[in-house]
């Protein structure tokens, strides 16, 4: 299965620096037409109509850009630090050679580094073009928004008291399931982990990172490498976050729950839902429990699950390390496995 996904595309290169700049630069002017319009300063009568959507639109946007940005800022800090101070051969001897050794260490790698979607693929980047194993990459992306303390937390806090601790162990168990079946379906091959190095490392030449000695300055070294992974990433979640808030505010939430109903529907939707409004793992239980009641444990379960593994901003996020074939297997994989599981489980009653 690895291999149709791996088989072409490899090594797709990464846009130029200016070509980054021109889509922040144009992400940045998007938003700023947004603003305009949403203030009704001098707008056109013809487009006054849209000024309260709009001003939505930008309202919905901040609250993304802004939550999702300190877990970047970590995600970036914790890659340079792996950049500046993690050798391949020392990654090489601690990590494990094997696929299954690897994604399990992958899917459990967030205890230690607790970070969401945002800040899991740069610091996954980072340790797979210094070699780790693809399978530990792959885990870690999909599993470490939900598998560490953080998240584990903020979930029993919103549903001990209503669903109780079993559904805060189903969250965390499926989603290392899922995490690892991912990892280990398009990671596990030696096609795959050479692919992916291949990748890796024409994106790195490509982009032009200049790698720094260790020594003095060591905190002005770290820096440089953060501020650069920031500059590369941010334009990932700012087009993602533009996106995101186009479908919630143009796209009603409960024109999609409205199709919430039986256990195959039910699940998708709030698969559907979660992808769309790309909430940070940090606080998408408190979103989820304003569903309880509507929808079985099962559904809201898949949001929890599916959410933090696929969402806007983070495909748009994994297009910065993985070749797009291996994106849409990721994406699809997740989503097959997350919905199969809800959907079975709803069935049976079991939750």
């Amino acid at each position: 299965m690895a291999d149709v996904f791996w088989a072409a595309g490899a090594r797709r290169l990464a846009p130029s620096a200016r070509m980054r700049r021109a889509g922040l630069w144009g992400a940045a002017a998007l938003l700023a037409a947004a603003l305009w319009l949403g203030s009704g300063l001098l707008v056109p009568a013809a487009l006054a109509g849209l000024a309260g959507r709009l001003r939505g639109f930008v309202t919905v946007f901040l609250g993304i850009f802004f939550e999702a940005l300190p877990f970047l800022l970590a995600g970036v800090v914790v890659s340079a630090a792996i950049e500046l101070y993690l050798t391949p051969e020392r990654i090489q001897r601690a990590a494990p050679r094997g696929a299954l050794g690897a994604a399990l260490l992958g899917a459990l790698l967030g205890l230690a580094f607790p970070v969401c979607e945002c800040g899991a693929v740069p610091a996954a980047r980072r340790l797979m073009q210094k070699g780790a194993h693809p399978a530990l990459g792959i885990a870690f992306v999909l599993a470490a928004p939900v598998v560490n303390p953080v998240v584990i937390i903020s979930t029993a806090v919103a549903f001990v008291g209503t669903l109780g601790w079993g559904f805060v162990a189903w969250r965390v168990g499926l989603t290392l399931v899922v995490a690892m079946a991912v990892a280990m379906a398009l990671g596990g091959s030696a096609t795959a982990r050479d692919a992916l190095w291949a990748h890796l490392g024409a994106l790195d030449a490509h982009a032009g990172h200049h790698h720094h000695e260790h020594g003095a300055g060591w905190l002005a070294h770290l820096l440089g490498h953060a501020r650069e992974e920031f500059f590369e990433m941010s334009r990932f979640l700012v087009i993602g976050g533009l996106l995101a808030a186009a479908l919630q505010t143009f796209i009603s939430p409960a024109a999609l729950t409205a199709l919430g109903q039986g256990p195959v529907l039910s699940v998708l939707a709030m698969m559907l839902l979660a992808a769309a409004l790309s909430i940070c793992s940090t606080v998408d239980a408190f979103v989820a429990l304003s569903f309880v009641g509507s929808f079985a444990p099962s559904a809201l379960l898949a949001f929890l699950v599916f959410g933090p593994m696929v969402d806007i901003k983070s495909v748009l996020m994994f297009t910065s390390t993985f070749p797009p074939r291996a994106v849409a297997g990721l994406v699809l994989l997740s989503a097959a496995l997350v919905a199969a599981a809800c959907v079975a489980l709803n069935l049976l009653g079991a939750l």
